[in-house]
């Protein structure tokens, strides 16, 4: 059966994304210069992998390392989807920051902060994206896969508080604004993987994931008024109102519009 469906994402990036969903014979034995790091998202993905038979079930992630033979088909008669970005091995071995690239033995994994990482990446580029967001998102995903290749650094993390308090006041300051990388790295005089990795350590969550609850705090402040919910969403750095009520859901458990109506405000 012919293939059912194939959308590339945008990759100014540096980052191929895919979402794909087969029927029938998928793809012949080849190679890709990249990492192919997914997740299953329906069905079951097999393949062939160092001469080995692998089964992808929908959650589970996989890494595929560069220049290594496989192939792809469904695992039973329904097909499989799965998300997938190629990521340039000179951009992951820039964020391990090991001098050397991480190895994981087994291509499949049920590592939920493999997973994690790996939504994260083939997100990157839905609306909201900036070097900040891909800067966190490698950074962690090259975190979870030393650790798995068994290379992370033993040694515990320096931090720099001082640095690490003025990027947070930069992005308190910016408000309803998006952050750029450039920007943090010259307010806290680290380097961007350094503030990537001590931000989370620090406060838990990355510099862009900050930056988004800020936003959306604004946005919260302003369903108050009486403003269009799409002006909202503009004036808050959203791509427009889909993106910002998915974002806003996220945060804070409803919808834009009923927050709106549960809180009084028309």
């Amino acid at each position: 059966m012919p293939i059912s469906k194939i959308l590339n994402g945008p990759s100014d990036d540096g980052i191929e994304r895919m979402a794909v969903f087969f029927r029938g014979h998928a793809f012949a034995p080849h190679r890709h210069d990249t990492y192919a790091v997914g997740l299953t998202s329906a069905g079951v993905q097999a393949f062939t992998y160092r001469g080995v038979t692998r089964r992808c079930l929908p959650g589970e992630a996989f890494v595929l390392h560069p220049d290594e033979k496989h192939d792809g088909r469904p695992g039973d008669e329904r097909g499989f989807g799965y998300r997938v970005a190629y990521i340039d091995p000179a951009l992951l071995l820039t964020a391990a920051g090991t001098g050397h690239l991480p190895f994981i033995r087994d291509p499949v994994s049920g590592d939920t902060q493999l997973a994690e990482a790996i939504q994260e990446v083939v997100q990157a580029q839905e609306g909201d994206a900036n070097d900040v967001a891909l800067t966190s998102s490698l950074a962690r995903l090259a975190d979870v896969m030393l650790r798995l290749a068994g290379t992370a650094p033993t040694s515990a993390m320096r931090v720099h508080p001082p640095g690490l308090h003025a990027a947070r006041n930069l992005l308190i300051a910016k408000g309803a604004a998006r952050a750029s990388m450039q920007e943090l790295e010259a307010a806290s005089g680290l380097s961007r993987w350094e503030l990537a990795r001590q931000f989370r350590a620090a406060y838990g969550v990355s510099p862009h994931r900050y930056n988004l609850l800020r936003r959306l705090g604004v946005a919260r402040d302003l369903l108050a008024e009486n403003q269009p919910l799409a002006d909202i969403a503009l004036s808050c750095g959203f791509a427009d109102q889909a993106h910002f009520s998915r974002h806003f859901k996220s945060a804070f458990g409803l919808s834009p519009g009923r927050w709106r109506a549960l809180s009084g405000s028309r």
